[in-house]
Order: C-alpha cells, then sequence, then structure tokens
C-alpha cells in the first residue's frame, strides 16, 4: 500500500510562485505514473499535470502550459509541481496521486491508484 504525502500548499499573490511536493512510501514509486490534480469547491477534480516513470513524458492541462512544471526525483520517491505566474483560478486543493505499473499518462482520475489527502493552495488578487 502506497502513501502520499503532499506539502508546499498556501497563500501566495497572484503572479507569485509555490512548489508543491509529494512525497511517496509503502510502494515501487518508480513504476508509477504521477499526477497532480486538483479541485476547487464546487468543481470536479481536473487533472493538472502527469509525469511518466523516468521523468522524460510529460503532460500538462492547457491552462497552466507555460506556467507549471512537474518533475520527479526517483531517488527520493518525490514528485513537485512548480507553479509560477499564480492566477485566482488556480485556488484549489492539490492532490497528488499514483497510477501502478501504468505507463500512460492518463487524465482520468478514476485510473490512479493511490491518493495523498492534498494540500490548499490560495491564490490572492
Amino acid at each position: 500500500q502506497m502513501q502520499l504525502v503532499e506539502s508546499g500548499g498556501g497563500l501566495v499573490q497572484a503572479g507569485g510562485s509555490l512548489r508543491l511536493s509529494c512525497a511517496a512510501s509503502g510502494g515501487i514509486f518508480v513504476r508509477c505514473t504521477m499526477g497532480w490534480f486538483r479541485q476547487a469547491p464546487e468543481n470536479e477534480r481536473e487533472c493538472v499535470a502527469l509525469i511518466g516513470w523516468a521523468g522524460g513524458s510529460v503532460d500538462y492541462a492547457d491552462s497552466v502550459k507555460g506556467r507549471f512544471t512537474i518533475s520527479r526525483d526517483n531517488a527520493k520517491n518525490t514528485v513537485y509541481l512548480q507553479m509560477d505566474n499564480l492566477k485566482d483560478e488556480d485556488t484549489a486543493t492539490y492532490y497528488c496521486a499514483a497510477d501502478y505499473l501504468s505507463q500512460r499518462l492518463s487524465k482520468t482520475r478514476h485510473e490512479y491508484d493511490y491518493w495523498g489527502q492534498g494540500t490548499q493552495v490560495t491564490v490572492s488578487s
């Protein structure tokens, strides 16, 4: 059973930056496609960014392309989300997720096996 713990959320002004981290334990991190999802109140949970096993394959939601960067450090069992030029509409709870043994970068949340508890990101204008 894999555990995922997010950190790095907080309150930031519009135009600012935050770096989220997700530390994994209890599983084979290197065999997981990792994703960051977010959910704002009354909205569906949406995929923000994905990264493949070795980090060479990435994918982003159109709304964050050019502003967010996903990366991973397999030696530390950690995935990161660098968020720059933050906007009001980025305010949400951000979740880390793991799709075990899949080499596909799926944006479908139901395909993910493990989830973190979430970290709140609030962008003020």
